[in-house]
């Protein structure tokens, strides 16, 4: 049996379309993908991402285990609420999860995928002994993000009580009230807020979101718009089988000081020390724009003339583009163009930087 959020009736009320997602039944789409998107854009959607793991982490060695654990350096959350994005790796330098942290009030939160919840906690579990530290999952806490240009007047329009602390807040920082936590977070290139809220909450404040204007949006929007953001999907665009240097997460890795030794983190100073002898053989992740009809989708193959071979991890058709975007990993010698295959022929492509749309406006 799947498992379902505190909001599964307002998804069923809402005509959602609903589909097994990381043994959740969660609703793909209302009744049209585009238009989601495109409020998500243009105004305000909101998703109920209540499948992610939440997990406390508490106790005198919180920090250090926290920098033992994650490629990224939770020392550099200065300030109260800051949040850090960041790939947990194992000891080949794989990423097992990628996942956000929040330093709280001398302890951290961490929010990690629904998809690999029993695997993250039995590292972060196994990785915690000789620290002292606690872990606590927060199942009761359900959680929805509001994206979008109006997402933020539209929260603050419902929860008037909490106005003025989502307006203290940074872009990627979380700060709590009560039991409820506002983030200034998300996976759309929009701005908006990530909101944890308690179970028996969650459907009478989803209601009032919806009774604002705030459009429902399904899991297929959160892709295209997370695709156009250029933001990796587990599973897709990076696994326990790739870096985060080959998965353009190379900006995560805190280097310094040399002295912190997290974990895989052997495992990439030689990757980087091969690639620098090696490049023609290395990896990097770039965006596609297909200049001609079709849609490209992962695993197709990407051919680069005189240099080598690579793949698409995540295509699809670009609604604010209208046409096929995609993320790929390829050798790093590729410039500006590339070839895909697709139904056994080998169609133009360009390549770009990421992402291919943030604000609302396209960044190519």
């Amino acid at each position: 049996m799947a498992k379902q959020t505190a909001l599964y009736a307002k998804h069923l009320e809402a005509n959602g379309k609903i589909v097994d997602f990381g043994g959740w039944d969660m609703p793909i789409h209302y009744g049209s993908q585009i238009q989601e998107h495109k409020a998500v854009r243009e105004q305000a959607g909101m998703f109920d991402v209540s499948h992610m793991t939440i997990v406390d982490v508490r106790g005198p060695d919180a920090t250090a285990y926290l920098q033992k654990l994650l490629a990224n350096d939770v020392a550099k959350l200065q300030e109260t609420g800051k949040a850090l994005y960041s790939g947990m790796l194992n000891n080949e330098g794989g990423v097992i999860d990628d996942l956000i942290v929040y330093k709280m009030d001398g302890w951290y939160r961490t929010v990690v995928n629904c998809s690999t919840r029993e695997k993250d906690l039995e590292w972060m579990s196994r990785q915690s002994k000789g620290f002292e530290v606690s872990l606590t999952e927060r199942p009761e806490l359900a959680m929805v993000a509001v994206q979008g240009p109006k997402a933020i007047e539209l929260v603050k329009q419902v929860k008037a009580d909490a106005a003025e602390l989502i307006d203290s807040l940074k872009i990627f920082q979380g700060k709590g009230k009560g039991e409820w936590f506002y983030a200034r977070t998300g996976y759309t290139g929009e701005d908006g807020l990530e909101i944890m809220v308690p179970e028996a909450e969650v459907a009478e404040f989803w209601q009032q979101l919806l009774d604002a204007g705030v459009a429902p949006a399904g899991l297929g929007a959160r892709d295209t718009l997370r695709l156009e953001a250029g933001m990796n999907l587990y599973g897709n665009d990076m696994d326990e089988s790739i870096s985060p240097l080959q998965a353009g997460m190379g900006w995560t890795i805190a280097w310094e000081p040399a002295e912190r030794d997290f974990i895989g983190r052997a495992a990439l100073e030689a990757e980087k020390a091969e690639r620098a002898a090696n490049p023609q053989q290395a990896l990097k992740q770039v965006g596609l724009v297909l200049e001609e009809r079709g849609v490209m989708r992962s695993h197709q193959k990407v051919v680069v003339d005189g240099v080598g071979e690579g793949e698409i991890t995540s295509g699809t058709f670009s609604p604010s583009l209208e046409y096929s975007i995609a993320m790929a990993r390829v050798p790093v010698g590729t410039a500006d163009k590339c070839l895909v295959e697709m139904r056994g022929k080998l169609v133009p492509a360009r390549v770009v930087k990421l992402p291919f749309v943030r604000n609302g406006k396209q960044q190519f």
